[in-house]
């Protein structure tokens, strides 16, 4: 089965864009950090305190190796291509997008919302050090690189779709996909 996995730091838009590219592959989407939720019966903030990170991190390994074999769309933590062997893993099991936003624009949407650990014990500065040293990593992993600065959700689905399309993977076309 090819899995479609989306990556990048946390506020680049992978939940949204994988919904809506849901929608017009016809694939199912899962959001890794809500899996990882559901499976452990407490929150990402609980798990931190709880196990700490570098568990949460093979947590998010686990996943990758043993969630369902189908073809479907999977947002990933912003922390999961930081792992070798989890680039390896997505990279030999599906195409990797990468959703290049800039730290502006991040910093806009994480920057409320408290429900990320890692925002919350965290400065602008320190963020945006964790965004430059990911970076490399997400680059690394992906098969594309999705430039998102000016772009709608909708452009950027059309462009994901179209090279899932053009490299006949498992998607179904749907008939007004595109269509504006």
């Amino acid at each position: 089965m090819k899995k479609v996995y989306l990556i990048g730091y946390m506020g680049c838009g992978k939940s949204a864009i994988g919904r809506r590219l849901s929608y017009v592959v016809k694939m199912p989407f899962y959001d890794m950090d809500q899996e990882i939720v559901k499976k452990m019966g407490m929150s990402i903030a609980e798990i931190f305190e709880t196990y700490g990170e570098e568990r949460f991190r093979e947590m998010e390994t686990e996943f990758l190796q043993t969630f369902r074999d189908e073809s479907c769309i999977i947002a990933t933590g912003g922390g999961v291509p930081v792992r070798k062997v989890n680039r390896d893993i997505m990279r030999s099991t599906g195409l990797v997008f990468f959703l290049n936003a800039p730290f502006q624009n991040i910093w806009q949407r994480i920057a409320k919302p408290k429900k990320r650990p890692i925002v919350q014990r965290s400065t602008r500065a320190g963020l945006e050090s964790l965004y430059e040293e990911r970076k490399p990593a997400y680059l690394a992993a992906a098969h594309f690189k999705v430039e998102t600065k000016n772009r709608t959700l909708r452009e950027i689905t059309d462009y994901i779709s179209f090279q899932i399309y053009r490299l006949k993977w498992d998607a179904k076309p749907k008939e007004t996909a595109g269509k504006k």
